[in-house]
C-alpha cells in the first residue's frame, strides 16, 4: 500500500449488508424538516400535507423529522421535556408525528427521527440536568463550566481570541450517566414509535470552537470535556492523569479516550433503538444515522467526532456530510472525496440549499456537480428554508421533478 493511502473499511457485517440492501434501490434524496423552523409541519396537519407533497413532487425517499431540539420531544416521553407534545395534543386529535409518518410510507418515503444528542440549546432546565446535575455539563480546560458562561457563549478576555460554534448547553458525552440517560431518551422513542425507518443523531460531537484547535497535545485554543467526574473516570480507566489548564501529560490519550467515549455513545445508541424491536427481523430493524461534520480530519481532532470510523465498524447505515459553503470549488472538492472514497457507498451529502434562497441557480449548480461526482445521495436543509423561496421551492421542483416521476 503506498504511503498516505487509506486502507480499506472491515467488511461488513450480515446486519450492514441487509441495511445496505435496504437502501440500494435508486439514489436516496432527503429533507431535513425542523421542529421549531418556519413550518413546524408537527403543529400544523395542513402544513404536514404541504410537506408530504412537495417531498412527493421531487421524489424524496427520506425524511428527517426533527422530533427533540433542546431536551424538548415532540413525542411523549419519560425522559424529556414534553411541553412541545402536549400542546399539540392540546389541539390535534391525532398524534401528529404517527399520522406523518403513516402518509409519508404510503408513498414509499422512510421517516427518520431527528434528534439533537449533546446539545440542549439554551435550556438550563433540560430534565436530563435535573436528573444528573450539573456534572453532566461539559467543563473547559480552566475548569469552567458552560453553565457558568454569561449567555452560554466563551467569557472575555477568551472571546477575544476564542468563539463558540454554537453557543449552547453541552452534555459531556462521558460524565456518568449522560450516555445511559440518552439511551434510555431514545429507545422510548423508537419503542412508542416502532413505525419510524430510523433514527438520525445530530450534535453527536464536542462543540466546535474558532479558530479550531487540534486536539489538547498543544495547549492552545480551548476545548471541552475536562469536569471532575470525567477526568476521575479517565484515570480508572486508564491508570493516566488528565491534561489540564497548562499541563499537557497525556494529551494524546485523552483524546483517543475522549473519542472512544463518542464511539461508545453512539454504539450505546445503536444497541439501544434495536432494543425497542427484539422480535424484528434485521430488515426491520431502524436504521442509525449521523449528520456530520464535512471536514472529517478537522471533527476527528478537535470534536471528537469519528464518523469515518463509526462507518467502518458498522455502527452507522450511513452518514451525511453537512457540505454547506458557497465556494462551489470546495464544494465539488469535498463532494468528489465523499463520492470516490472507501466509504462512498454509505456518505450522502448533506447539501445548503438555504444559502441559495435567493439564488435558486446556485443550488441547482452544486446539485449537479454531486450527481455527476457520483454522489451515493443528496439531503436537503432545510425544508423549512424551502418553503419560505418560492423561486427556489419551483427551482428545487422543476429541476427533480423529472427523475420523481421515473419514480
Amino acid at each position: 500500500m503506498a504511503c498516505g493511502e487509506e486502507s480499506p473499511p472491515p467488511a461488513p457485517t450480515d446486519e450492514a449488508a441487509e441495511a445496505d440492501r435496504r437502501l440500494e434501490d435508486g439514489e436516496p434524496r432527503g429533507l431535513w424538516v425542523l421542529c421549531e423552523g418556519s413550518q413546524r409541519v408537527l403543529e400544523h396537519p395542513e402544513r404536514a400535507d404541504e410537506l408530504i407533497e412537495y417531498a412527493s413532487e421531487i421524489g424524496a425517499t427520506d425524511l428527517f423529522v426533527q422530533v427533540y431540539r433542546g431536551g424538548q420531544a415532540w413525542f411523549d416521553s419519560s425522559h424529556a421535556g414534553t411541553a412541545p407534545y402536549q400542546r399539540m395534543r392540546e389541539s390535534l386529535d391525532v398524534d401528529p408525528l404517527r399520522e406523518l409518518i403513516r402518509r409519508a410510507q404510503l408513498l414509499g418515503m422512510r421517516v427518520h427521527a431527528w434528534v439533537n444528542v449533546l446539545s440542549l440549546a439554551s435550556n438550563r432546565d433540560a430534565k436530563i440536568l435535573s436528573q444528573l446535575g450539573r456534572d453532566a455539563v461539559l467543563v473547559d480546560r480552566r475548569g469552567r463550566s458552560i453553565l457558568d458562561y454569561p449567555k452560554l457563549d466563551i467569557p472575555q478576555p477568551d472571546r477575544s481570541y476564542y468563539r463558540m460554534g454554537t453557543p449552547a448547553v453541552w452534555l459531556d458525552p462521558a460524565a456518568p450517566g449522560v450516555a445511559e440517560y440518552l439511551a434510555a431518551t431514545f429507545a422510548e422513542l423508537m419503542t412508542r414509535y416502532p413505525e419510524l425507518d430510523g433514527l438520525h443523531l445530530d450534535y453527536i460531537r464536542y462543540p466546535g470552537v474558532l479558530p479550531f484547535a487540534p486536539g489538547s497535545r498543544f495547549g492552545v485554543g480551548l476545548d471541552f470535556g475536562y469536569g471532575e467526574p470525567t477526568r476521575a473516570r479517565f484515570r480508572d480507566e486508564t491508570g493516566l492523569v488528565a491534561p489540564l489548564g497548562d499541563n499537557l501529560e497525556n494529551a494524546n490519550r485523552w483524546d483517543e479516550w475522549r473519542r472512544e467515549k463518542m464511539r461508545e455513545l453512539v454504539g450505546g445508541l445503536r444497541a439501544a433503538i434495536r432494543s425497542a424491536r427484539p422480535e424484528a427481523p434485521a430488515n426491520e430493524q431502524p436504521l442509525l444515522s449521523a449528520a456530520v461534520g464535512a471536514y472529517a480530519e478537522r471533527v476527528y481532532l478537535a470534536e471528537a467526532q469519528d464518523w469515518k470510523g463509526w462507518l467502518d465498524d458498522g455502527l452507522l447505515e450511513f452518514a451525511v456530510p453537512m457540505a454547506y459553503t458557497l465556494d462551489d470549488r470546495m464544494f465539488r472538492y469535498m463532494v468528489e472525496g465523499f463520492a470516490s472514497g472507501p466509504r462512498s457507498d454509505r456518505t450522502w451529502i448533506g447539501h445548503g440549499t438555504w444559502l441559495f434562497a435567493k439564488r435558486p441557480k446556485g443550488a441547482l449548480e452544486q446539485l449537479g456537480v454531486a450527481q455527476s461526482a457520483g454522489a451515493r445521495g443528496v439531503v436537503l436543509f432545510s425544508y423549512d428554508s424551502i418553503a419560505d423561496a418560492p423561486a427556489l421551492r419551483d427551482a428545487l421542483r422543476a429541476h427533480f421533478g423529472e427523475s420523481a416521476g421515473e419514480r
